[in-house]
C-alpha cells in the first residue's frame, strides 16, 4: 500500500500470511462429535495476573481481556483499521485529525452499554486516558499517552485528544492495536478509586465487549458467557472457558482427544505435534513482533556494546530457525520484520561470523583461558542466561545458545522463572522489569505501527516503561523523536532506518527471529480470523 501520512487507515501493514493445516470435516458440512454446539473451551499456558487491561503485562492477559472488553480501533488480519468504540477511523481526509497534528478527535458509536447496562459514552473515554495517567496505578507504560494534555468530551459521542506536541502513532496507540493494546475502561465504576490496583473489578471485571467474565478461579480457569446487548451484535457463541494448563504437551494431548477447542499461542516446539491432528486446523499469522536475547545494558561486562555484538555474531539464526522453531519463524536482522514499511535491509544480519565474533572479545581484551573460556583480569566471561520455564521452544533454544556461545569462549548459565514473576511488573518484583538479569530470552509482540520507541527511549526505562534493556543512548532519542513526530511516510522511514542501524551497532537486544503466532482451533470454528496482535478482536463472530 502506498501510505503517504501515518494517520491513515493501516491496510496492509500487518502482511497477515494465514496457513490452515491439518483439518477435515464430516460430510455436509455438519459438526464433529466432539464439538460442543456454541461453546468453546480454550486453553494456554499461562496464568494472569490480571483482568484489567490497563494493568496487563502479559500479551496471553490481553488475549483474554479481549473477550469482555473493547478498544477504539482494532485491526483485521490484513491489517487494515477496524473502529470499534469509535464509529470510524480519524484521519486526516475525514477532518478527525488537525491538519497540525494536535487534535485528534474520535466520533463514537451511539447505543453501546456496559455488561451492567450502563450507558458508555465520550466520559469514559476521557476517564480511560486518566487512568493511564494515574501516578498511584502501576501503568507498565504510558507512552504516547503521555503526550496528550487533557481529552475534551463536547459532547457524549465525540472524545477530543488535545496533543502537547504531534504523536505520529496516535491512532494506532491509543486505545488500539498497539504494543500496549489498552482497551476502555468504566468511568462510572472506577473513578471514585484513587487507583486501580488491588481493586476488586480487576478479577470481576465489567466491559463492553461481547463475552462477560462470570467466575475466575485462579491458576485453573475463566469462564465468560454472551454479552447478547453486544453492540455489533448478539455473540453466536453462548459460553467460553479459558483453561490454564501449564504444560503445553497436555494442552496438545487435551487438542488430540478434541477437550479443547483453542490452543492459544502455542510454541513452535509443538507445532509438528499439532498439525498432525485431524480435525485441528492450525493457523500461522504473521505480525510485527520477534523474539531476542535481551540484555539489561546496565550490568557489567554486558553493558559493553561490542560484547553485545559479538553474542549476535556468534548466534547462527537460520540452523535456530530451522532446528528450533521448525520454519514457523523468519531468521531476524533487527526488529521490524522484513514486510513492515520502515523495515531497513542493509541494518544488521541475520547471518553468524564467528571469526568476526572472536576479533570483537580479542579488541575488548578478553583471551581465552582455561578449558576454552575467555578470561579477562581473572574474570571469566560469563553470561548468565533468564528464560521462561514453561517453554519448551526457550528451553531448546537455550541449548543453542549455550553451544555457539561456548565456541566463541562465552560460558552459559541458565537460570528459569515462571511466566507470571519472568514478565510480572516492577512493583511486584518481576524479573525483566526490575533488572534483575544479565540477559533473557524475550518475546516482544507490537502493533500495527513500526513504533518501537516503547523499548528504547530513554525516559522509557522501568518503572516509566518497556525499556527493560535500561538502554539509553542519545543518537537513538533522536531518531525516535523523529518518528514520532513527522507524519510523512518518507521521513520516518529514514527515521526508522537509522534506529534499525543503532541497534545493529549497540545491540541491546539480538534478535533471534520474527514469529508467527501458532494457532491451533478445532476445524468446526467458523469466522477466527487472528491478526497477529489481538486473536479475539472479532469474537462475537466465532461459531460452531
Amino acid at each position: 500500500m502506498n501510505l503517504q501520512l501515518p494517520f491513515l487507515t493501516a491496510t496492509g501493514l500487518l502482511l497477515i500470511a494465514c496457513t490452515r493445516v491439518g483439518t477435515t470435516s464430516p460430510a455436509s458440512g455438519a459438526l464433529h462429535s466432539w464439538t460442543h454446539p456454541n461453546e468453546m473451551r480454550i486453553a494456554m499456558v499461562a496464568s494472569p495476573n490480571t483482568l484489567n487491561p490497563l494493568l496487563s503485562t502479559q500479551e496471553q492477559e490481553q488475549a483474554a481481556e479481549v473477550l469482555a472488553f473493547d478498544p477504539l480501533i482494532a485491526a483485521d488480519p490484513q491489517g487494515h483499521d477496524v473502529p470499534v468504540l469509535a464509529a470510524r477511523v480519524p484521519t486526516l481526509e475525514n477532518g478527525d485529525i488537525s491538519r497540525d497534528g494536535l487534535a485528534i478527535t474520535y466520533h463514537l458509536r451511539h447505543g453501546v452499554v456496559w455488561q451492567d447496562g450502563a450507558p458508555f459514552s465520550s466520559h469514559d473515554v476521557a476517564f480511560s486516558w486518566r487512568a493511564v495517567m494515574n501516578p498511584n496505578s502501576t501503568i507498565v507504560t504510558r507512552h504516547g499517552y503521555d503526550d496528550v494534555a487533557r481529552v475534551d468530551t463536547p459532547d457524549r459521542y465525540t472524545a477530543v485528544f488535545r496533543l502537547k506536541r504531534p504523536f505520529a502513532p496516535a491512532v494506532h496507540t491509543f486505545f488500539a492495536a498497539s504494543d500496549a493494546p489498552y482497551d476502555i475502561l468504566p468511568a462510572h465504576l472506577l473513578e471514585r478509586y484513587k487507583s486501580l490496583n488491588g481493586l476488586a473489578f480487576n478479577s470481576s471485571p465489567i466491559g463492553t465487549g461481547p463475552f462477560r467474565v462470570v467466575r475466575w478461579l485462579r491458576g485453573d480457569h475463566i469462564e465468560y458467557v454472551a454479552n447478547d446487548r453486544y453492540f455489533l451484535g448478539k455473540p453466536k457463541l453462548r459460553r467460553i472457558v479459558w483453561h490454564f494448563v501449564p504444560d503445553e504437551n497436555t494442552i496438545v494431548e487435551q487438542m488430540r482427544a478434541h477437550e479443547i477447542d483453542w490452543f492459544v499461542q502455542a510454541t513452535p516446539h509443538v507445532y509438528p505435534q499439532l498439525r498432525s491432528i485431524p480435525g485441528v486446523a492450525v493457523h500461522l499469522a504473521s505480525f510485527n513482533g520477534n523474539n531476542s536475547i535481551l540484555f539489561n545494558t546496565a550490568r557489567a561486562p554486558w553493558s559493553d556494546p561490542q560484547l553485545r555484538r559479538a553474542v549476535g555474531l556468534a548466534i547462527d539464526k537460520p540452523t535456530i530457525v530451522e532446528k528450533v522453531t521448525y520454519g514457523t519463524t523468519v531468521a531476524a536482522t533487527e526488529d521490524l520484520p522484513s514486510f513492515m514499511w520502515a523495515f531497513n535491509p542493509q541494518a544488521g544480519t541475520s547471518r553468524p561470523d564467528v571469526a568476526a565474533a572472536k576479533r570483537l572479545l580479542d579488541a575488548a581484551g578478553w583471551r581465552v583461558g582455561s578449558e576454552g573460556v575467555r578470561e579477562r583480569n581473572g574474570r571469566r566471561l560469563t553470561l548468565e542466561l533468564a528464560y521462561r520455564n514453561d517453554s519448551q521452544t526457550q528451553k531448546n533454544l537455550s541449548v543453542f545458545i549455550i553451544a555457539m556461545l561456548r565456541a566463541v569462549g562465552i560460558d552459559v548459565t541458565l537460570k528459569s522463572y515462571t511466566v507470571s514473576l519472568y514478565y510480572g511488573p516492577m512493583a511486584t518484583g518481576g524479573i525483566l522489569a526490575s533488572g534483575k538479569y544479565e540477559a533473557g530470552l524475550f518475546e516482544w509482540y507490537a502493533g500495527t505501527d513500526p513504533d518501537d520507541s516503547s523499548q528504547l527511549l530513554c525516559a522509557q526505562r522501568p518503572p516509566d516503561g518497556y525499556n527493560w534493556a535500561r538502554y539509553c543512548n542519545a543518537q537513538m532519542d533522536a531518531a525516535q523523536r523523529i518518528a514520532l513526530t513527522k507524519y510523512d511516510r518518507p521521513t520516518r522511514k529514514r527515521a526508522y532506518a537509522t534506529i534499525q542501524e543503532l541497534l545493529a551497532r549497540d545491540n541491546p537486544m539480538v534478535y533471534l527471529w520474527w514469529p508467527r503466532q501458532i494457532e491451533a482451533v478445532n476445524g468446526d470454528l467458523k469466522n477466527f480470523r487472528p491478526n497477529g496482535i489481538i486473536e479475539g478482536w472479532n469474537a462475537y463472530q466465532w461459531s460452531f
